[in-house]
């Protein structure tokens, strides 16, 4: 599941990472903030340790006297909050004992440095030990309002809350539209090419590489323009060739009919003519037929000997040739899973254009062996063979030999049409040159 919804668990991972990383984010930001804004100012704790040594310095010059002195001057300088000094263990240092009301206030103190809760501002009340000698008193005092922290306000709540999630919503959108967006724009410009006829437009190499599911349409897609183009310039060259191979019929009826003496010699001359052109026609849109429908034909067991037996028969009739010239080396058992009539033309193609080009007197072979779960046929003539060069050449559509073989009739159509007949049944057919002529082998699937 992962290699085939990569991309989904992509986007899932790049989702979750956003998502933790806002959670994420915000609690430790939240937190940060919150303890920052609960401490007191550097200011506030320097004012205080600042008291303390006041205080510290009134117990040692004046004692109790002193301390009470030092008091009084700190009522009229902090007037709203109320001040103690005292001893570690709470006794206190001045002329006036701690009431019950004023140990109900110190129960909880808190140290200059430490946390200061926002929501009790007014009822803070803190322990300032002395500078010097931390062991012989402190200072006990009510957090004066000024040095209340202001905590996490409003604006520290937007950035956290609102802006920073805000902000990675907007990364992660821009991580989507990488991941989705840009790549689709890129198919749609390539599509846009095709529509303006550029059918040799692919996508990018980075683009066809990736492992997941838009490599995959990158590659679907270049083989859909690959196959496209094909099409489009097999039928444009197909057009070129049959319209060129009409002109010379028609120029030879039209000469023909200017220069007619004889009616009936006339008459066969179009007959030959007109049958030639129905049969290049029939033969042109049955190749463009395989080639654009590529039809998938019901496939059932085919006895190879048998079928050879009557295109033989067929071709001996045709060709004047002595069944003795037409040679079947196939063991008995040669039965292939194929579609007849398909083969039947294929192989009724072959040996047309085997006798067509080979000399007077030659044989045709046809032998073959099983070879794991397919049959490999070949049928050789005595023809000569063709260049090395030219063995694929012949399977290309209106393609005639110069002199390298006899035979020279045809239109070039009969062993393209057989290699697309036996493609349809999920074979192959190629050429090779063998000891006395052309060597042209089938592959097939064996029952």
């Amino acid at each position: 599941m992962l290699a085939r919804y990569s991309l989904f668990w992509r986007l899932a991972a790049l989702l979750l990472g956003v998502c933790l990383l806002i959670a994420w984010g915000t609690w430790y930001w939240s937190n940060l903030l919150q303890q920052n804004g609960s401490l007191l100012s550097r200011d506030a704790r320097q004012q205080l340790h600042a008291y303390a040594a006041q205080a510290e310095q009134a117990w040692s010059s004046g004692g109790r006297e002193g301390v009470e002195r030092w008091l009084g001057q700190m009522a009229e300088r902090e007037p709203d909050s109320w001040l103690a000094v005292t001893s570690r263990d709470m006794h206190s240092l001045g002329t006036r004992d701690l009431t019950p009301k004023d140990f109900e206030r110190i129960r909880m103190l808190r140290s200059p440095d430490g946390l200061m809760s926002v929501r009790a501002k007014g009822l803070l009340y803190l322990n300032v030990p002395f500078p010097r000698e931390p062991g012989s008193g402190q200072l006990l005092i009510q957090l004066p309002k000024r040095f209340v922290p202001e905590g996490f306000g409003r604006a520290s709540q937007l950035l956290i809350h609102g802006l920073a999630p805000g902000v990675l919503a907007l990364l992660l959108c821009v991580l989507i539209y990488r991941q989705l967006v840009a790549p689709l724009n890129h198919l749609r410009e390539r599509a846009d090419a095709w529509r303006a006829d550029r059918l040799d437009t692919r996508v990018s190499p980075a683009f066809s590489r990736r492992r997941d599911e838009l490599g995959e349409l990158g590659r679907a897609f270049d083989h859909m323009a690959e196959r496209l183009q094909h099409t489009v310039s097999h039928q444009r060259q197909l057009l070129r060739d049959l319209s060129h191979e009409l002109r010379t019929p028609l120029s030879r009826l039209r000469v023909a009919g200017e220069c007619a003496t004889d009616l009936e010699a006339l008459r066969q001359r179009l007959e030959r003519e007109v049958q030639g052109m129905q049969q290049l026609v029939d033969d042109t849109l049955e190749l463009v037929w395989l080639d654009t429908e590529r039809p998938q034909p019901e496939l059932e067991e085919i006895d190879v000997p048998a079928l050879w037996g009557v295109l033989g028969e067929n071709a001996c009739f045709e060709s004047g040739w002595s069944a003795q010239r037409l040679r079947c080396e196939l063991p008995a058992d040669c039965r292939v899973r194929g579609h007849l009539n398909g083969l039947a033309q294929a192989l009724e193609n072959i040996l047309r254009n085997a006798i067509r080009h080979s000399p007077a007197g030659g044989w045709v072979r046809l032998g073959g062996e099983r070879v794991g779960s397919h049959w490999h046929l070949h049928l050789e003539d005595q023809g000569g063979g063709v260049e090395p060069q030219q063995l694929e050449t012949i399977f290309r559509p209106f393609t005639r030999l110069s002199a390298a073989r006899p035979g020279g009739e045809g239109y070039g159509l009969g062993l393209a049409i057989a290699r697309g007949a036996v493609r349809m049944q999920g074979g192959e057919l190629w050429a090779e040159n063998g000891q006395d002529g052309l060597r042209l082998n089938l592959r097939l699937a064996s029952v």
